[in-house]
């Protein structure tokens, strides 16, 4: 996410914070500089022109090229700036006491509609309301198959429909069984095309006159640009959208959706989906994904990924057994697949200050390596795990041939995994900082 355009703007600020004093020429170079950027990230024209005058008039005349650090200053300015453009605060969606909050998603097929109905109703039933689900894409017989699984699979109730039944009809009848059934949230998985058209845009329009939905939330693959925002600014203007959903964010290096839409449609973007898992769906914080651009981190959306996925028993429990030199390959195990349920290795760099450039390196490490580890530590006996030096000639043959595997990677697995607690106890020994290397992990 933004990876292009950060690495480009962490090449400006450095020549800037290098330099113990700015003049206003220095400023106009390294702002055309981030204009470029910006514009190579897709952002619209318009807004980058706006973006860009407003931290020239806030870095020159301003005591900022006067003071110690002014390169600091500048980069202060336009991470503001940026805070500014995507929102400044996160724009939740409101839950409405007494009766059902009746959501209406909208957005051009393809998108990831559907996807987002069901991740959304997953957030929600975990947070404890009673969602049901309602299939109003009647012309795609595939959107209501597609909707009905996703109810199965996260155990959600789904109001389904017929292909050819009437859309308006369908939500009226959902949004009835919601009252009767005393559903805390429902979800309306509307219709979309391919491009926007008349019929499209008058089906919404009837939709919304008969149910009179509390939010209708637009879903768009920020992939594709300014396309994306030029749809949702027409949707906007047809159907008054309460948010913007941006699908599939984990894969778009360019960012030039997320920068823009807000400016241009004057609405905020609710959530960003990070990939395909239905857990994957995530609120959008302005001011974390400003620090992430800038190569500054989101320690705080890291740190909440590891509340939700680690046991804070069992990494005390772990703490112990380091200190006491009691490490085992069923120890590791345990944490490689805590690691795992925090998200690929190059997003939570990403998420680490000052660790942006070791993104690429990390992303070329194989994820099937990991799992193959899993594979052979799943092949062993719990008494192998526990204790290594069990593992012989032949029983590092069985391991290879359970895991799928061959023997030389069940050796190097050991090896390493010898050299890494050795490591640990030098380090409980010593009281030293562990630091970070290829050797330390047997990936």
């Amino acid at each position: 996410m933004f990876d292009s355009l950060s690495d480009k703007l962490e090449k400006v600020f450095k020549k800037l914070k290098g330099r113990g004093v700015l003049n206003e020429k220095d400023v106009d170079e390294g702002l055309k500089e981030v204009r470029m950027a910006l514009l190579e990230a897709d952002v619209n024209f318009k807004v980058v022109k706006d973006f860009v005058q407003s931290v020239r008039d806030k870095s020159v005349g301003s005591g900022v090229l006067d003071s110690l650090t002014p390169g600091q200053q500048v980069v202060k300015i336009v991470y503001n700036e940026l805070v500014g453009l995507m929102g400044e605060t996160v724009t939740r969606i409101a839950l409405v006491p007494n009766r059902p909050t009746v959501l209406m998603m909208v957005g051009l097929q393809g998108s990831g509609k559907t996807t987002t109905t069901g991740k959304l109703g997953r957030m929600f039933k975990k947070g404890g309301r009673k969602v049901l689900l309602v299939a109003a894409d009647t012309q795609r017989p595939a959107a209501i198959d597609q909707l009905v699984t996703l109810g199965k699979q996260l155990n959600i109730d789904v109001e389904a429909s017929e292909p050819g039944d009437d859309p308006v009809e369908v939500c009226k009848r959902g949004l009835e069984r919601a009252n009767r059934g005393a559903y805390g949230v429902v979800i309306l998985d509307t219709a979309g095309r391919l491009h926007i058209d008349d019929s499209l845009m008058d089906q919404l329009s009837s939709v919304k006159a008969a149910v009179k939905p509390d939010e209708i939330l637009f879903v768009a693959d920020s992939m594709t640009g300014q396309d994306a925002v030029k749809v949702a600014k027409s949707f906007d203007e047809k159907l008054d959208i309460a948010g913007v959903i941006l699908t599939k964010m984990d894969g778009d290096a360019r960012g030039g959706a997320a920068l823009s839409i807000r400016a241009v449609t004057g609405k905020p973007i609710k959530f960003v989906g990070m990939g395909e898992k239905l857990d994957a769906i995530e609120p959008f914080f302005p001011d974390r994904v400003a620090s992430r651009i800038l190569g500054m981190g989101d320690v705080l959306s890291l740190i909440e990924k590891a509340e939700q996925s680690v046991n804070v028993e069992e990494a005390k429990a772990l703490e112990a057994k380091v200190k006491q030199g009691d490490f085992s390959l069923e120890d590791f195990r345990t944490q490689i697949l805590q690691v795992k349920k925090l998200g690929p290795l190059d997003q939570l760099l990403g998420m680490l200050p000052g660790m942006g450039k070791l993104k690429g390196a990390m992303s070329q490490v194989d994820e099937r390596e990991v799992d193959r580890i899993v594979a052979i530590i799943n092949s062993m006996t719990m008494k192998e795990r526990n204790n290594v030096n069990l593992i012989n000639g032949n029983r590092r043959k069985r391991i290879a041939k359970g895991s799928g595997t061959q023997v030389p990677e069940v050796n190097r697995l050991l090896k390493q995994f010898a050299e890494t607690r050795k490591m640990m106890k030098m380090l409980t020994k010593t009281g030293g900082k562990l630091r970070m290397g290829r050797g330390m992990m047997p990936f």
